[in-house]
């Protein structure tokens, strides 16, 4: 959410960052509101200063006899108090408008993002690794042999398309990855491993930006629960409502979790294989900074995303997020993508962003300066590290070999109880 001080005091910066992202004349409405509900609050003061005035007359007028002015006193009261109340309820009122509509504006880009309409216009930054060279036509993950374990007719049966039931070496090489993440981000990076509930409440998804604008991406039970799009909502706001001391920053906290995504307005698209589920696992990284450091954490960050890849011996590409590609919560993001043969292209298997106070403000999330001062809003950070169901796919499709069979990258052999490999019969070996 908006510092609403800092778009009263420089309305004209505000809507030039909302005009980077389609946004036009943003601060027009949120400053108008702003006007109505201060000059409610300002007319309750004045109100309440009278009333106050008034009840210390009443007991003089009392005391002298004069019961003209003595009931005059205590209608003026009445009407004094209804008004203070009246007003009060008014500003209420303005002031959940105010906040919606707040709500319901994305973060404004950092300087240095690149302008764009779309992820045509996205910036490629580094290139790592070299694709591999197939002496045969590739094939997608879900066309090789090897992959006969993702069983998508059983999920089918159990719950409809975009799920899928993995057995026997699918399953024991998708928990691998996830483990060999966990291991990677916990003993060589730094985090801290969490592991938190798959269901929260409206205030965890207001705090990191998912309502009330996104609620359609989401599921939703019948009792109010919401299930998470990702661990970055469970992460971030275990520090809602928190006062942090600067000296225990930063926070870095990493999670391996289910996550759950309507994928509501994807229809059509990347609908065979596991690439675009309703129901998977992913392992989140998430940062609780000083303002000062978040933007060097995001560098950090996006290093722990790609040295997953590189430790897998998988091709990549790391590119900065244009103002049209770029998601609602985030002040800059790096997407990292990985070699795809089956594709032939670069697909996406990480976002790492940098929120700034965004976030936090919506949480409440502050911490105390080391001078004393008054507290200050974190900076939050996010990122994949990685997507376990994206990083098989890849595992699967960069390790095929002609006979339909998978080479599986070394760093996970000692997770696999030294098997190298799976067979064209859908077999660990």
């Amino acid at each position: 959410m908006h510092d609403i001080r800092a778009i009263r005091d420089n309305p004209s910066a505000f809507d030039a960052a909302m005009a980077r992202l389609g946004v036009s004349s943003a601060s027009s409405p949120i400053l108008a509101l702003d006007a109505e509900r201060r000059a409610k609050i300002q007319a309750a003061e004045t109100a309440q200063a009278e009333q106050n005035a008034a009840s210390k007359l009443v007991g003089a007028a009392k005391a002298k006899g004069d019961e003209d002015e003595f009931q005059r006193l205590r209608a003026l009261v009445a009407e004094k108090k209804a008004e203070v109340a009246a007003l009060n309820e008014a500003a209420k009122a303005e002031d959940a408008k105010l906040t919606d509509l707040l709500m319901g504006l994305p973060n404004t880009p950092h300087g240095d993002v690149p302008d764009g309409a779309d992820e045509a216009d996205n910036v490629e930054i580094k290139r790592w690794g070299t694709p591999p060279v197939l002496e045969f036509e590739a094939r997608e993950h879900y066309e090789l042999a090897a992959a006969q374990g993702l069983d998508f007719a059983t999920a089918g049966k159990l719950s409809g398309a975009r799920f899928v039931v993995m057995r026997g070496a699918m399953a024991r090489l998708h928990r691998a990855l996830g483990q060999f993440m966990l291991d990677l981000h916990t003993e060589q990076h730094g985090l801290v491993e969490m592991n938190t509930p798959v269901l929260v409440r409206d205030a965890a998804m207001y705090g990191t930006g998912q309502l009330p604008k996104f609620a359609e991406d989401s599921y939703r039970t019948t009792n109010g629960w919401w299930l998470i799009p990702t661990s970055e909502v469970t992460l971030t706001n275990s520090v809602a409502g928190d006062v942090l001391d600067a000296a225990d920053l930063p926070v870095r906290m990493v999670a391996q979790s289910q996550c759950f995504r309507s994928e509501a307005g994807s229809a059509g698209r990347d609908t065979s294989g596991i690439l675009r589920q309703h129901q998977f696992e992913k392992v989140e990284m998430v940062s609780i900074t000083h303002p000062d450091e978040s933007f060097a954490e995001h560098e950090r960050m996006t290093g722990c995303a790609e040295a997953v890849l590189e430790a897998l011996g998988l091709a990549y590409r790391t590119v900065v997020l244009c103002t049209g590609d770029i998601g609602f919560g985030a002040m800059k993001t790096h997407d990292i993508e990985v070699w795809l043969p089956g594709q032939n292209t670069y697909r996406e298997i990480s976002s790492v962003s940098v929120c700034g106070a965004f976030q936090a403000r919506r949480m409440n999330a502050r911490f105390k300066p080391e001078d004393g001062g008054k507290p200050e809003f974190v900076h939050t950070l996010n990122g994949s590290g990685l997507a376990v169901g994206r990083c098989l796919i890849a595992v699967l499709e960069n390790g095929q070999q002609a006979d339909g069979s998978v080479e599986l990258p070394q760093v996970l052999h000692g997770y696999l109880g030294g098997k190298t490999r799976v067979t064209a019969e859908g077999v660990l070996a």
